[in-house]
């Protein structure tokens, strides 16, 4: 089984080469793999001890990022390396002054897996969320390093617990400790043989705390926003922008909106801005004139979505109508509704505030705008807007837990 898995990854290597000659993303995903090992070894201190984040892209980053700042406060003598599966991660965050080093992770063959740990020698390594590369995981039980899964999400869909994942589950065993984000988590673990395991939570809540308290000021945009009712549109794809699109047609004069892409680049603001015509700005555009009349405006750059949502009366999140949504809690943290398509199942997040009533799941344009249209929802705007608070701030505490173990860790191994 374990050879099926190696020519899996050689055969997925072999594709993104392929592919990389004609897809921007493949393109990244090879280039910044090359010369990956002789550059690993130029700049790696060897006499300082390494802790290892793996998060697979800018997500996982963000998830893990309140515990790597608090580990380099508790232990500013080790060095800090953070990689990257995803350029949309390492492309981002490359220049992070949290870390010493951040490189792609070399793809999971055994040479790899061996080389790599041969020239990083970490004393801990910590994988965010998910991201079960077998060979690392083999070469680094082999070695007795401790590595610790933080904010990991079990599912019974997982091949861990299925008939045919015996080896999987084998490679599980590497983990020296699992903190999970819920119950259901820990409990299919348990019901695997691990007991190695705490429903510690998600760090993401510290991180979507952080940044409310220390959010941009972005007087451009308040200045936009006035004081009308801004429904913000955040990481949205095509399916997201055509489900908002009868809402900014139709809406009054009281609605502004702000639209953040799930993807900045020329083409997409250029094609919303063509679309638009004289009812959008852009963010940029908005910096040199901000007294305008523009009922849209579109977020043409990286790294303030998070400080955006401060300004929204509801919040509609992108993905839910492909692969799943992106970061609700950005926008609960501030106290604002927010709306998704339907594939949000797998984010535990989601599903506690639709249960409380702080969240609404939609399917189509006419759901969004039967919901918020409704007099019912305006009169209970409000109450909303504090559960999904209320439920952010109930639920920090992460990054202490899994601080208080790696302690013990460090601790125990001298």
């Amino acid at each position: 089984m374990h050879s099926f898995y190696n020519v899996a990854i050689y055969s997925y290597s072999f594709l993104i080469k392929v592919s990389s000659i004609f897809n921007p993303k493949a393109k990244e995903w090879i280039k910044g793999r090359k010369n990956l090992f002789q550059r690993l070894q130029d700049k790696i201190d060897r006499d300082k001890p390494l802790v290892w984040f793996h998060c697979a892209s800018l997500g996982e980053f963000e998830q893990g990022r309140p515990l790597i700042e608090a580990f380099h406060q508790s232990y500013p003598s080790f060095k800090i390396l953070i990689t990257f599966f995803s350029p949309s991660g390492y492309n981002v965050r490359k220049n992070y002054i949290g870390a010493d080093y951040i490189f792609y992770l070399p793809a999971d063959t055994p040479v790899n897996a061996k080389k790599f740990i041969e020239i990083i020698k970490p004393k801990l390594v910590i994988f965010i969320k998910y991201e079960f590369w077998l060979n690392y995981l083999k070469e680094i039980h082999a070695r007795d390093i401790a590595l610790l899964l933080v904010s990991g999400i079990f599912r019974p869909q997982q091949v861990f617990f299925k008939w045919y994942g015996k080896i999987f589950r084998q490679q599980l065993k590497a983990f020296s400790h699992f903190y999970v984000q819920n119950e259901t988590s820990a409990q299919l673990l348990k019901n695997i043989g691990f007991d190695n395991v705490s429903a510690s939570g998600d760090t993401r809540f510290d991180r979507v705390e952080t940044i409310a308290a220390n959010s941009q000021p972005l007087h451009e945009i308040k200045t936009f926003c006035a004081d009308k009712k801004v429904i913000i549109g955040g990481s949205v794809w095509p399916a997201d922008l055509k489900i908002l699109e009868p809402f900014i047609q139709q809406a009054s004069e009281n609605f502004k909106f702000i639209l953040a892409p799930h993807e900045v680049n020329r083409d997409i603001i250029s094609g919303l801005l063509e679309h638009y015509g004289d009812k959008a700005i852009t963010y940029t555009a908005l910096k040199n004139r901000p007294q305008n009349d523009e009922k849209i405006l579109i977020i043409d750059i990286v790294g303030i979505l998070s400080s955006v949502y401060q300004f929204g009366w509801v919040a509609y999140i992108g993905g839910g109508f492909g692969v799943g949504i992106h970061n609700i809690l950005e926008a609960a943290v501030y106290g604002i509704p927010v709306f998704f398509g339907p594939h949000y199942r797998k984010f535990q997040e989601a599903c506690d505030l639709i249960e409380r009533g702080g969240a609404f799941p939609i399917n189509s344009s006419d759901d969004l705008l039967r919901i918020i249209l409704n007099a019912d929802f305006e009169k209970n705007r409000n109450k909303v807007a504090k559960i999904c608070k209320e439920y952010v701030l109930q639920n920090t505490g992460a990054t202490k837990i899994v601080m208080q173990g790696i302690n013990k860790i460090i601790k125990n191994k001298g």
